[in-house]
């Protein structure tokens, strides 16, 4: 009798650790996707400007130099910062007889290593989007659902057409200027374009409710109805 009251404090301990980490990982996670979402709404311009426009240059130069030019200069334009203001610190510290030491130390001592558990908490969470992703795969290329294998198939021809006038790195851009425009946008013309989204959204489904009554082939599994037992 006398051990199963440290069992129950020792298991409720454990359940308290395991709940803790819970928290700090769902804070964690609510803390970066509202640091995005402040990123994309423009909520500090100077920062989302820096971001922006970082982003631009570099996804503009890869698609006039290759990529190993564009990593070149990258590190070259650095290493010209940072060994012009070495020197300029040295002279100025022999110059007034000073003893400043390296003008980067507190940088230098800044502790940049991933730790292991850090490493396992990143790597089991890309792994969920992993599996989640096969999963979606054999659900379309196994035509587990009829229509939504059709629905990719036809969006992977729609395609073909976009990647002969664009190639994979104006996409990019694009995609990175419809980021930081498209949500502005949206959250200040929100009414009139949920209407329309609205309407459009009832017409695909009378148009693909038509095709299904003409095609039964087509119906969702999920439509028909259990049999009796």
């Amino acid at each position: 009798m006398t051990d199963i009251a440290p069992q129950s404090s020792h298991i409720s301990s454990s359940n308290g650790d395991g709940s803790l980490i819970k928290a700090e990982a769902h804070e964690s996670k609510c803390s970066s996707t509202c640091a995005v979402h402040e990123l994309i709404y423009w909520r500090d311009v100077k920062k989302t400007g820096v971001v922006f426009g970082t982003a631009l240059i570099l996804l503009l130069s890869l698609a006039f130099f290759s990529v190993i030019s564009v990593v070149s200069y990258l590190v070259l334009a650095l290493l010209s910062v940072t060994i012009s203001f070495r020197v300029y610190k040295s002279v100025i510290q022999a110059v007034q007889k000073s003893d400043e030491g390296h003008p980067f130390k507190a940088y230098m001592d800044e502790d940049i290593t991933i730790s292991s558990d850090a490493f396992h908490k990143y790597v089991d969470s890309s792994l969920v989007h992993v599996n989640k992703i096969l999963k979606q795969l054999l659900h379309y290329f196994l035509v587990k659902d009829l229509v939504d294998s059709l629905k990719l198939a036809v969006f992977m021809w729609l395609m073909t057409y976009v990647g002969a006038v664009f190639n994979g790195i104006t996409l990019i851009i694009l995609c990175v200027l419809a980021l930081f425009t498209v949500p502005v946008f949206y959250e200040k013309y929100k009414t009139q374009i949920d209407h329309y989204v609205g309407i459009a959204r009832d017409q695909i489904k009378t148009a693909v409710a038509k095709i299904q009554t003409k095609l039964p082939g087509l119906a969702k599994a999920g439509t028909a109805k259990p049999k009796a037992e």
